[in-house]
C-alpha cells in the first residue's frame, strides 16, 4: 500500500490537477496551512475513496509538517508530491513495479525521484533544475526530514533512484516566482540566523555573481534561452536576499 502526502497553502489553481495524477495510491493526506482561497473546498470535491484533509500550520517550518503528515499515512509506503507537481503514468508504473518487487522484500528504503521543471510553457533542460533528484518515496517508518526550509528525507538503510521524472509547475508568472522567492529565502535566512551563521558584504556581493555564472554558463542555463536567463537571474537574486536578509538579522540584533 502506498499513501501520498501534499503540503499546501492557497493551491487552488494546481490541486486538483495534482491530484488527478495520484488517483492511483491507496490513500492521500493533505495538509493544509490554513489556505485563505479554495484549495480545502477543491480538494474535498475530489472524488477519491481514501483522502484526508488536515489544517496544520506550517509554522516556518516543512520538515516538521512532512513529519507530521507521515504520522496520519497508514500505509507503508509513502510518497510525497507538491501541489505544484505531476506524476506521470511512466513515473506511477515504475513506482508500482518497484514497490511489486520489493514485496517482501527489506533491500531497499527509499527511492529518488527525477524532476523536470517547465517554467512558463518550456521545460528547463539545464542550469540548477536540470539533474534534481529528490528523495520522495520512502517506507514509512525509516526516516525523518530534517531542515526548516530546503528539507530532506534522511532515510536510513539503502535507496535508489527511479528514472521517470516527476513534472513540476512552479512560479507561472514572474510575480508568482518573486512572492516564493521573498518568503522561502526569508525562511532560509531565520534559519541560518538560528545556527548562529553570519555573512559579509563579500557573500553579499559575490556569491549571487558567483551563482548566476554557475546556473548560466556552468550548467549551461544559457541553452535554455531567455527562460534560462531570467531563471538563472531570478536564483541569484535569491541568493542575494538570503544573505541580505541574515546581514538585516545580525543588524536588528546589534540595535
Amino acid at each position: 500500500m502506498i499513501s501520498a502526502v501534499i503540503l499546501t497553502k492557497n493551491e487552488e489553481k494546481n490541486i486538483l490537477d495534482c491530484l488527478e495524477t495520484l488517483s492511483w495510491v491507496d490513500e492521500i493526506i493533505i495538509l493544509d496551512d490554513y489556505s485563505s482561497d479554495r484549495t480545502v473546498e477543491v480538494a474535498k470535491n475530489f472524488n477519491f475513496k481514501t483522502l484526508k484533509i488536515f489544517e496544520h500550520a506550517l509554522a516556518e517550518d516543512f520538515s516538521q509538517q512532512r513529519n507530521f503528515g507521515i504520522t496520519k499515512t497508514s500505509s507503508n509506503w509513502v510518497l510525497f508530491v507538491d501541489a505544484d507537481e505531476r506524476v506521470t503514468e511512466d513515473l506511477r508504473e515504475e513506482i508500482h513495479e518497484a514497490l511489486l518487487d520489493q514485496s517482501g522484500k527489506n533491500d531497499l528504503n527509499g527511492f529518488s525521484l527525477k524532476r523536470k521543471d517547465y517554467m512558463w510553457g518550456k521545460l528547463l533542460k539545464h542550469g540548477e533544475t536540470g539533474s534534481v533528484q529528490l528523495l520522495r518515496l520512502a517506507r514509512k517508518d525509516k526516516g525523518k526530514w530534517m531542515g526548516k526550509v530546503h528539507e530532506v528525507w534522511q532515510v536510513d538503510g539503502k535507496t535508489d533512484e527511479l528514472e521517470n521524472s516527476l513534472l513540476h509547475y512552479p512560479h507561472q508568472t514572474i510575480s508568482e516566482f518573486l512572492k516564493e522567492i521573498n518568503f522561502y529565502t526569508t525562511l532560509r535566512a531565520n534559519e541560518l540566523y538560528k545556527q548562529r551563521q553570519v555573512t559579509s558584504i563579500l557573500q553579499i556581493v559575490f556569491y549571487p555573481k558567483a551563482k548566476f555564472f554557475q546556473n548560466y554558463f556552468l550548467r549551461l542555463g544559457i541553452l535554455d534561452g531567455l527562460e534560462g536567463l531570467v531563471f538563472a537571474v531570478l536564483m541569484s537574486f535569491h541568493s542575494f536576499l538570503v544573505r541580505g536578509k541574515l546581514w538585516a538579522l545580525w543588524q536588528e540584533k546589534q540595535d
